[in-house]
C-alpha cells in the first residue's frame, strides 16, 4: 500500500509581510487616502501635505504631483515633520501629516501632545501600517497607537474600514476644527462597505448586519474580517450583527448602547489593536458606565505582547484576527 503523499504548501516570500490586506479577487481601489485629498486640495487651497521621508509610501506622492508648492519633505524627523504641521496650522494652513504610525506616535508623541494638541491646532496626522498591517516585527507594528493617542485630551481618532471609509472621511476631518489622528490603509485598499449602503459620519458608528446570537462591534479593517465572519456563521444559522465604529474617540456610545440593550446576545469587540487601551475597552467602559451588561463580552484584538515578524497570513491566523480564527474563536465563546 502506498503511503500517502504530503501535499507541499507555496513558501510564503517576504513580500507577504508586506502584502494588502485584501484576500485574492477581493475588490480594491488604488491610493483612496491620496486621491481624496487631491481632489480636495483642488477645492481647498489651505490644505498642506507634508511628510517624513514618505510620501510614495502614504500615498501622498499624488498630492506631490498635484500640488508641488503645497508639498513639504520633511525627511526622517518626525518631530520636526509634526512641529512644522502646528506652526503651519497656526498660520491658518491645514496641514495633513503623514508617516507610519510608530515613528509618528512613538517617536513624536510629546510634540503632538504639546505643540499640536494642547494649543487645539488644526493638523491631521495621517499614519500609515496601524496594529498587524506589517510582518517586520515590533519596529514597524504599531500595536498600542491607539491607547497611546486616546489619552490626549481634545484628539479625535479615526480608523476607517477600507476605501469608501477613507474617501469619505478625507473631507470630514478637514472640517472638523481641531487634532485628528487617522489610522491610514494605503496601496491597494480592500473595498467592501459599498454593499452597506454606508456613508461615513465622524463620530457615528452604523449597524451593517443585524443577528440574533452576536453582535460584533469594530473598527479598521476588522470590520471587513466582521462582516466576512458574518457570512461564514450564517451557514451553521449562527445570526451576526455588525456594528461598524470608525471613530474612536469621541465613541459613539449611543449606538453602541442600542445595539445591546435588551438584546440577549454574545458582544465581541474586534480590533486590528492591542486589547489594551483600545476599542475593545472604550466599549466595556461605556458599558459598565451606563449599567448595560450584555449576555457575555469578549475581546477579539491584538494580545499585549511584541509580536512576532513574518508573513502577515501567518500572523493573522496566530493572533486569531484571519476570518478563519475569528470564526473559530466565536465558535469556542458561544459554546
Amino acid at each position: 500500500m502506498n503511503a500517502p503523499i504530503a501535499v507541499k504548501k507555496p513558501r510564503l516570500t517576504t513580500s507577504a509581510m508586506i502584502a494588502s490586506i485584501a484576500g485574492e479577487g477581493q475588490r480594491v481601489k488604488a491610493a483612496p487616502f491620496g486621491k481624496a485629498l487631491v481632489e480636495l486640495g483642488e477645492i481647498r487651497p489651505d490644505i498642506v501635505g507634508l511628510t517624513a521621508d514618505l510620501a510614495k509610501y502614504t500615498d501622498l506622492h499624488l498630492f506631490e504631483q498635484a500640488y508641488p508648492d503645497r508639498f513639504h519633505q520633511m525627511g526622517m524627523a518626525e518631530q520636526l515633520l509634526l512641529a512644522a504641521a502646528g506652526g503651519m496650522a497656526k498660520e491658518g494652513l491645514i496641514p495633513f501629516a503623514t508617516t507610519y504610525a510608530v515613528f509618528g506616535t512613538r517617536r513624536a508623541y510629546d510634540f503632538i501632545h504639546q505643540v499640536i494638541a494642547e494649543e487645539n491646532l488644526n493638523v491631521k496626522m495621517c499614519f500609515a501600517l496601524p496594529g498587524l498591517t506589517t510582518g517586520y516585527g515590533p519596529s514597524h507594528q504599531a500595536t498600542e497607537d491607539i491607547a497611546m493617542m486616546r489619552g490626549i485630551p481634545g484628539l479625535t481618532i479615526v480608523d476607517p474600514c477600507d476605501a469608501l471609509d477613507i474617501e469619505q472621511a478625507v473631507p470630514q476631518i478637514a472640517a472638523h476644527p481641531g487634532p485628528v489622528y487617522m489610522r491610514l490603509l494605503r496601496g491597494n485598499v480592500p473595498l467592501v462597505l459599498d454593499e452597506y449602503d454606508y456613508r461615513f459620519e465622524l463620530g457615528k458608528a452604523k449597524l451593517l448586519r443585524d443577528g440574533n446570537e452576536v453582535l460584533i462591534i469594530s473598527s479598521g479593517f476588522m470590520t471587513m474580517r466582521a462582516l466576512e465572519v458574518a457570512q461564514a456563521l450564517a451557514a451553521d444559522n449562527i445570526g451576526v450583527a455588525v456594528l461598524h465604529s470608525p471613530t474612536i474617540k469621541p465613541l459613539d456610545e449611543v449606538a453602541i448602547m442600542e445595539a445591546v440593550r435588551y438584546k440577549h446576545r454574545l458582544v465581541v469587540v474586534a480590533e486590528n489593536h492591542s486589547v489594551i487601551g483600545g476599542l475593545g475597552e472604550s466599549v466595556a467602559s461605556a458599558l459598565l458606565r451606563r449599567r448595560v451588561q450584555p449576555a457575555g463580552f469578549e475581546l477579539a484584538g491584538l494580545p499585549d505582547a511584541f509580536l512576532d515578524a513574518g508573513a502577515l497570513p501567518t500572523l493573522h491566523d496566530r493572533y486569531g484576527i484571519s476570518t478563519e480564527a475569528l470564526t473559530k474563536r466565536i465558535k469556542t465563546w458561544l459554546g
